[in-house]
């Protein structure tokens, strides 16, 4: 009997160490990329650097892959870096904004729609306000309600430089006076530029080309920094090419 109990209570004990096991029907090629690319969490990974950790050939990864996409395990991922190279990630893990952009990215497509939303937003407050600080656009966004995200004065700030590219907005100081006699002096300040409104079609503009729009590190680039402008090389090739 005592025989018995221990036998039954050694099973128990087994039963609840046994670790969790795999989704059924994987082969080993299948499990040890699954394993490689859930190691990656919501950065994704590259199909050459599987092949790469997992040691198999060609032929075997992607038919792997294609074995584990069907099995909804895996999930191919656009990285606006690198659209042109395949990135897998795990189901249970949505794309970092680094891989994904962020906000201003739909399925790795820049949200020129949402974009233009935002555009005539601003425009629209700043006709009415005739001048605006960077803080009061922003919370005129907030205020609108109109985005499922809570948008950073960072973001707005990005939209307001392309404004500025576009000619549709310029960027001025505060003197203090007149129109200016509520902000300090020296407050950087945008107002509607003569002639923005004209029709241009559906076209974002500048937004869409400049290199600063989908670059992921853009909240750690500053005029002095160790990322800036100055030592930007998408920066300063897209100057060459744009004038």
């Amino acid at each position: 009997m005592h025989l018995g109990m221990n036998r039954s209570l050694g099973a128990a004990a087994l039963k609840r160490k046994r670790p969790e096991t795999d989704p059924p029907g994987l082969v080993d090629a299948e499990r040890a990329i699954l394993n490689s690319i859930k190691s990656k969490k919501d950065s994704g990974i590259w199909v050459r650097d599987i092949k790469v950790d997992t040691k198999l050939t060609d032929h075997v990864v992607n038919k792997s892959l294609k074995s584990l996409t069907a099995k909804n395990l895996v999930k191919e991922v656009v990285n606006i870096q690198n659209k042109g190279k395949k990135h897998y990630m795990a189901v249970e893990f949505e794309p970092s904004k680094e891989i994904s952009g962020g906000e201003w990215y739909v399925d790795g497509n820049l949200d020129k729609e949402l974009i233009k939303i935002l555009q005539d937003l601003c425009l629209r407050y700043m006709r009415a306000q005739r001048v605006a600080t960077l803080q009061g656009v922003h919370n005129e966004l907030k205020k609108k309600g109109v985005l499922n995200f809570e948008i950073s004065a960072q973001q707005v700030a990005e939209i307001l430089n392309s404004m500025v590219l576009d000619d549709e907005i310029i960027e001025v100081k505060s003197t203090g006076l007149a129109d200016y006699h509520s902000i300090p002096i020296g407050t950087i300040c945008y107002r509607v530029a003569s002639g923005a409104g004209v029709v241009k079609g559906s076209k974002v503009g500048v937004f869409a080309s400049i290199p600063c729009g989908a670059c992921p590190r853009i909240s750690l680039c500053t005029s002095d920094g160790l990322i800036s402008p100055s030592n930007c090389v998408y920066y300063n090739k897209w100057l060459d090419i744009e004038f």
